[in-house]
Order: C-alpha cells, then structure tokens, then sequence
C-alpha cells in the first residue's frame, strides 16, 4: 500500500491555513475596541446666544414705518431692563435675546397699533460688563465680558492672570447682588470644575465679585 494518497490528503488539508490571507501591506491594525465605561470628551458648547442687557444701545426698526423707525434710531435699556417706544410706551426685555425682543415688541404694536408689525432689532452698543476677581491671582481687579458673551468663575480666574502659588481653588467666594438688591455669597470648588474641564462652571453676572482664599498650611 502506498502512502502517497494520504499524504496527498494531508497537504491539502493544511493548505488553507498556510495560505489564509494577512492584513494588506501597509494597512493599518484595528484599533482597539475602548474598555467599558470610558467617558468620551464632550464636544465644546456652544456660546448662549446674548442677553440684551441694561444701557445696551438698540436700533429699532418696523418695515414701511418710517415715522416710528426716526424715534426709535438710538433707544437704551434702562436699569430696570426696558425700554420706552412710541405708542406702546415701557416694553420689558429682561431676560431675553435680540430676536426675542422682536417679537415682544411685535406683539406690543399688533395688539393695538399696528397690523402684522415686522420688527428687527439690531444692538447699536453693547454695554460694558465686568466682574471684580480679587485675592490670590497674578493680576487681580477688573475683568470684563467678552462682547456678545457669557463668562464664567473658571474664565474670569484665567482672565485675571491665573491663580498664583498661594491659592487655593477648593473654596472660591462669590459674591453677588440679587435684583432685589440682597447679596448672596456662594463658595465654589473651581479645582473640581477645572478637572472637569469646565464643564457646569458657574456662569457670571455682572458687578460679580470672585474672591480666591490663600490656601492654609
């Protein structure tokens, strides 16, 4: 008896595996799949749309209104966030946006003057808004806004120069005055927003004091 076929019949058998395909030349390994519950870096926010504010500068204009459009060229917000408007007198814009302020103002003229008022409202100014950061930072006082933007505890420290060797971030101090003119003080752990990136750090307002301690030893 021969053994020729049964190595035959071996050869064949391994034959597939010798042969089985490899990654192309040049491609690149699979990269490996992320362990379980690892967090993905949260994509950038972005900015809120700006809150008009007290002494902003409006240019307010109605379509085909041209003798209403003359008295309302230059208006400002007050401190108490309104306006006055020809006919319609005190409109309130606390808390609202640019495009929400056409609106409130469309409603305003529609209800009694004016029929399907088209409204735009265009900030000819941007009042200027600042904090105060005092304590331990390279270049404590003044911080202002940037235009059009919120600002927050961790920005107006890296605005103020940063924090100095002294400081210590755990218990920053804000302080702020409510519209009903209380003040109201809040300690922050900004050591923990900035391991977090940033993320749900305290939005500022203006006239803010921020106060960062001296670290005990």
């Amino acid at each position: 008896m021969t053994l020729f076929p049964t190595l035959r019949f071996l050869v064949l058998a391994l034959l597939p595996a010798a042969v089985s395909p490899g990654p192309a030349f040049g491609a690149q390994p699979a990269e490996p799949s992320a362990p379980a519950g690892r967090a993905e870096a949260p994509a950038a926010a972005p900015d809120r749309e700006y809150l008009l504010q007290p002494q902003d500068l409006l240019r307010i204009f109605i379509f085909q209104h041209d003798d209403l459009n003359k008295q309302m060229e230059s208006v400002k917000i007050s401190d108490d966030h309104t306006i006055g408007l020809p006919l319609v007198n005190s409109v309130n814009l606390r808390g609202r946006t640019a495009r929400q302020a056409e609106e409130v103002i469309r409603t305003a003229y529609d209800r009694d003057y004016l029929v399907n008022p088209q409204v735009s409202v265009i900030v000819v100014k941007y009042a200027e808004r600042s904090v105060n950061v005092v304590g331990q930072v390279n270049n404590a006082g003044r911080v202002l806004f940037p235009q059009e933007k919120g600002l927050t505890v961790v920005e107006a420290i890296a605005l103020a120069g940063g924090q100095n060797r002294l400081a210590d971030l755990r218990k920053v101090r804000l302080t702020r005055k409510t519209a009903e003119g209380e003040t109201v003080v809040e300690e922050i752990d900004v050591d923990a927003l900035m391991k977090r990136g940033g993320r749900d750090a305290i939005a500022l307002q203006r006239d803010d004091v921020i106060f960062v301690p001296e670290r005990a030893f």
